[in-house]
Order: C-alpha cells, then structure tokens, then sequence
C-alpha cells in the first residue's frame, strides 16, 4: 500500500507528482529522506525530517513544510495503517519552477509498507566506483542525484555474484557500502567505522548505534580505513535506516560469522526503538 500527501490531500497508490518542464525532472533537483515506522514506534523520526529540510537548503531548495509540521503529517500517516505495520516514511522535497536555480519548491510525503528484512547475513565486494568529494556534488545531502552511482555500484556487484559493494572515497579509503553506512570489528578486535569526511553521508542511524554501543561500553573508532583490513575483519556489518543493523558474512572470498558486536548492535538499536 502506498499512501502520498501532496498539496495538501492524502492519497492511495503511486501519485503523479513532477510536469515535463519541473526543473527536479530534467536537472535533477530533488532530495528526500527515510525514516522508519515499526509498530507504532517511529525512531529518530525527528532527526529524518530535520536533514531533509537541510538537504533540500543544498541544492537551493525550500521545503514548504517546517519539521513540525512533516512529524504530525507522518503520525497522521502512520494511524491510517494497521497498527503492526512496518513502513518506509519518504518526505521528498523536488525543485518545480526555476531555469538553472530552482524557484520553487513542492513537496510529497509517502509511506508504504516495508517489512524490515530478516537478521541475515550478505555478501559484499570492493567496487571500482567512488564516492565525489564535496567538492564534486552534494555529498552533505540526501539528494536524488547521487543515487544513479549507487544503482551502478550494485549492479556491478551482482554481476560479479554479491549482494552489495563497498564504495571507496577519492583517494581509496574504504567510505561505505553502496547502500548504507559501513562498520567492522578488526583483527585486533576493536570496532571501527569509517571516519566522516564529507565523501559520504554520514547517518542517523549509524551515529545512533554508535551512541548505544558507547553507552554499553563499547569504544568505536572512527578512522580512516584501507580496503585491504576488511579482508582480516573478525565482523562486518552496516547500518541504515531501511534494515537498521545487518551483518555482512563474506567481503571478496573472507567469510565471517555473524558476531557478538552486529548482534550486540541490532539488540540495543531494538530495545531503544521498543522505547521511543
């Protein structure tokens, strides 16, 4: 089921949003954020809708909507479904009149069931894609325009036999998988993540597990990382919004289990959404 609010009006099924001549549809001008509804339980839905109104500042967009508006707009949304759904909440900010800049805005939010995918392990391998450097596209936002690498990154893996890709930054460390925000527990048994440097979007839920492991006394490292460590990883495993914490099982030819730290990791993330 999918259900969309655009100006002003709740409606079912995938709505037409954007004209031939909307400056989103031929240069690209849109964003959008995820956020996540689990029974009731929304996480860090605040958090979500606050980065999209900063992506859209970005790329030179308004959102015509403030944070506040967007969450009751979203609990609105979330009460229409069944009270055990899992939904992907979707605020998208597009780019309507405007030449080269954008001059005005419009602005849709969908929700759609989305189960959370099962506690299972994936398969990753290095891809021959990067990420851009700021300098080079609009990396500190959740822009539409940066996806078409990431759809590249994944179809090189599954040509190669893998699930995802690890995505390197400009000058090869290791900046995340194609999809989600990266984290591994090293030969020596520390737990790593990449360090943020701006190539890649450093996450919501990926700061969020950091705090909860901190706060169970974990020590997370956030560094610069070489490619080659991954391949004597004791762990591996990512975090993002749609899945929330997932373990990678084997990068290249280096298998791994499924670790105490991934499943340490997706038990405090569950117990601290149970409270939210």
């Amino acid at each position: 089921m999918y259900l969309t609010f655009v100006d002003g009006e709740w409606h079912e099924g995938n709505v037409p949003l954007m004209g031939a001549m909307d400056h989103s549809v031929w240069l690209g001008s849109s964003v959008f954020d995820g956020a996540r509804a689990v029974a009731g339980r929304l996480p860090d839905l605040r958090l979500h809708l606050e980065r999209s109104i900063r992506s859209a500042q970005a790329l030179g967009l308004e959102c015509p909507y403030d944070a506040e508006q967007m969450e009751a707009l979203c609990r609105e949304g979330v009460k229409r479904f069944p009270a055990d759904a899992e939904l992907y909440i979707r605020p998208l900010i597009f780019g309507r009149d405007g030449l080269l800049v954008p001059t005005r805005s419009g602005f849709a939010l969908t929700l759609f069931d989305a189960p959370v995918p099962h506690f299972a392990g994936f398969s990753a391998c290095l891809s021959s894609l990067q990420r851009p450097s700021p300098n080079m596209a609009p990396t500190i936002a959740k822009a539409s325009c940066l996806y078409p690498n990431t759809t590249r990154a994944l179809v090189e893996a599954k040509q190669r036999g893998f699930d995802n890709a690890v995505v390197c930054d400009p000058i090869g460390n290791v900046a995340e998988f194609a999809t989600a925000n990266l984290f591994f527990v090293d030969k020596d048994g520390h737990i790593v993540t990449p360090v943020a440097n701006g190539c890649f979007l450093s996450g919501i839920t990926r700061a969020r597990v950091i705090k909860l492991l901190s706060e169970a006394g974990h020590v997370v490292h956030e560094r610069s990382v070489k490619p080659s460590e991954l391949l004597e990883a004791r762990e591996i495993f990512n975090t993002g919004n749609f899945a929330k914490v997932m373990p990678c099982t084997r990068f290249e030819d280096h298998e791994m289990p499924v670790g105490p730290i991934v499943q340490t990791a997706r038990r405090l993330y569950w117990e601290f959404m149970a409270n939210t």
